[in-house]
């Protein structure tokens, strides 16, 4: 049964933007998990893993009912690859009982989640 729906999209351009100044604004949305991934990364896929990790984040909120805040903060929630390379979704550490798809054009990161049970806090 859904549990929740959450959708986002954000501009590619605007996140290069903000990545470029400092490492601030990437500090607050990737976990150190995540950072990994970004580090391994060319500049152009970089770009597009960071705004597609802001989307999935920002639609997990949404899926969840509480928006970011002090319940669901960007660093709980972690979108990692499993050995195929399918985004999973974490929340504070533990799998999430749903779906996650993240997709980009050239101008824009969009995602999806489904959650299939709400998590408790």
């Amino acid at each position: 049964m859904i549990a929740g729906i959450g959708l986002d999209i954000t501009e590619l351009d605007r996140i290069a933007e903000l990545d470029s100044k400092s490492d601030k604004f990437r500090n607050r949305i990737l976990t150190t998990e995540e950072q990994h991934v970004y580090a391994d990364l060319s500049n152009q896929r970089r770009i597009e893993f960071l705004a597609g990790r802001f989307a999935a984040k920002e639609a997990y909120a949404k899926a969840l009912g509480t928006g970011i805040g002090p319940e669901c903060s960007f660093l709980d929630v972690a979108i990692l690859p499993n050995e195929k390379g399918a985004p999973i979704l974490y929340f504070k550490g533990l799998p999430v009982d749903g779906f996650v798809s993240i997709t980009h054009t050239k101008t824009v990161a969009a995602a999806q989640v489904i959650l299939q049970k709400m998590e408790r806090f």
